[in-house]
């Protein structure tokens, strides 16, 4: 049986449990980030039975290198906020208690048999998608856990999806099944059709369907480029709307697809080596003591992560002479 990596975008799963989850602390603090955060991870844990886990977050400016390409990248967000009926905090006093949430969630996290990766001007995804495709983790079976559609031109045999706010999962099979795309060719039809999320405008009118249908090559297990694209489009006799909008369009498709593209993660050299010294020599460690001291301090109250704990030591047992 093939061993498993659980590679988590620690920054999309923090920010759900920050939202949503609305446990406060016996001091009357919401802290349901790092609450909402462990539960996850025991559910995620229980299902999947890693044999590591790795967790990626957002570096500081972690959207810069994209902002070089395309200056109003995630322009138009609106601040996270708690959802919540009454508001016992007002919006920059909820600002500090995410910041401190996900900073003390990450000093748990040293504690634990779990490797997490943040670099300065780096997203999570990058960071996931490096993971991934390290030969260290050849011949595993890798299991991302994100709700970000990006990850899905990183289906393979070997790598699947776990969405766990849509409770899904998708690989390679799936993908195609349901988008009519190749995993191979999925960053390239993104780029067209655009992602209103991360104010990245694509094609105008055209989505995921209508390329599915008037492209069927893109469904085959083969990398094309925009150029064959393109090429297509000029030999057909009456160029429909998504043929010319292609045409027309070839310079934001190309800029989009630098935005997107995870096969290639924008990390440097020196930040790719020290990923990849660190995934080489992580030493497993459970500091369950560390653990419940910090979680009394913290006003957690009761609570039952034995399922999570009981996986933790048996990674530290089962890396124990790796």
């Amino acid at each position: 049986m093939k061993k498993k990596v659980m590679i988590v975008d620690g920054t999309n799963n923090f920010y759900r449990s920050y939202i949503v989850d609305p446990s406060m602390s016996t001091n009357g603090a919401p802290i349901g980030g790092v609450k909402g955060f462990f539960k996850t991870l025991q559910k995620l844990s229980r299902e999947i039975q890693p044999d590591q886990i790795v967790i990626c977050w957002d570096g500081a400016d972690g959207s810069r290198k994209r902002r070089t390409i395309v200056k109003t990248y995630k322009d138009g967000r609106k601040p996270l906020r708690l959802n919540r009926t009454d508001r016992i905090l007002t919006e920059n006093q909820e600002k500090d208690n995410k910041i401190w949430q996900q900073v003390r969630l990450m000093e748990y996290l040293n504690e634990l048999p779990v490797m997490q990766f943040v670099l300065d001007s780096v997203e999570a995804d990058d960071i996931v998608s490096l993971v991934a495709q390290d030969s260290r983790y050849d011949g595993w079976f890798k299991v991302i856990v994100s709700s970000d559609k990006d990850f899905f031109q990183l289906c393979d045999d070997e790598t699947i999806i776990h969405r766990p706010i849509q409770k899904e999962t998708l690989n390679k099979p799936r993908v195609i099944e349901r988008f009519g795309i190749h995993p191979r060719n999925f960053a390239l039809a993104r780029a067209i059709a655009g992602d209103k999320s991360d104010n990245l405008p694509g094609v105008p009118g055209v989505g995921l369907g209508t390329l599915a249908k008037r492209f069927p090559c893109l469904s085959e297990d083969k990398d094309y480029t925009l150029q064959e694209l393109v090429d297509i489009c000029e030999e057909v006799e009456k160029p429909l709307k998504v043929h010319q909008g292609i045409m027309d369009n070839q310079d934001v498709i190309e800029q989009n697809y630098k935005m997107m593209q995870l096969y290639s993660p924008l990390i440097s050299i020196q930040g790719k080596q020290k990923i990849k010294y660190a995934l080489n020599n992580f030493e497993f460690q459970f500091n369950k003591t560390e653990v419940d001291k910090m979680m009394v301090y913290d006003g957690f109250g009761t609570v039952n992560f034995t399922d999570l704990y009981a996986i933790f030591r048996r990674i530290c047992v089962d890396n124990s002479n790796k």
